[in-house]
């Protein structure tokens, strides 16, 4: 037992001591932000929500007059195209892809980020038999994608140097 304790104390001691740090959010350079153009239960808006709620700096607020920016998007979809079949016609593979554009901008109007497009795609097996498995499978890989769409928008809202 002592040993095994004596191990786990000295692997703590070369984690720490090798910079190692969990990921947090960025923490962004104004206080308040507002998400336009997003359709209404957008779980992509919610995403950067919940994001942003996680930075210790910066809140969501509904008003444009209350907001210091306005991220706004242009277009947030999802897509599905059917990427292999088979010669009878049955689907094998299908390639899922999520598009977010939008760009950053003061309420007055001046941009901060140009239009933007984040553009994710994921490749996935399909057989008829596990349908249900695999339509599981998919809603998984969206959110997936959903959630690097937000890190990625959050990082480009952190790089943001003026207002």
């Amino acid at each position: 037992m002592t040993q095994r304790r004596s191990f786990v104390l000295g692997l703590a001691v070369l984690v720490a001591g090798c910079g190692f740090e969990l990921r947090r959010a960025p923490e962004l350079r104004f206080k308040t932000v507002q998400l336009a153009g997003f359709k209404p239960h957008s779980t992509l808006a919610d995403e950067l929500r919940r994001s942003i709620a996680a930075s210790t700096t910066t809140r969501v607020v509904e008003a444009a007059s209350q907001a210091e920016v306005v991220l706004e998007a242009f277009s947030d979809s999802r897509d599905k195209g059917v990427v292999a079949s088979t010669s009878a016609g049955q689907v094998r593979e299908v390639q899922l892809r999520a598009v977010l554009n939008f760009r950053l901008r003061t309420p007055a109007g001046k941009e901060l980020i140009a239009p933007t497009e984040i553009a994710l795609s994921r490749d996935m097996t399909y057989n008829e038999r596990d349908a249900l498995a695999k339509e599981q499978e998919e809603e998984q890989l969206y959110r997936a994608m959903q959630s690097d769409i937000a890190a990625q928008v959050l990082r480009r809202l952190a790089a943001v140097k003026t207002l």
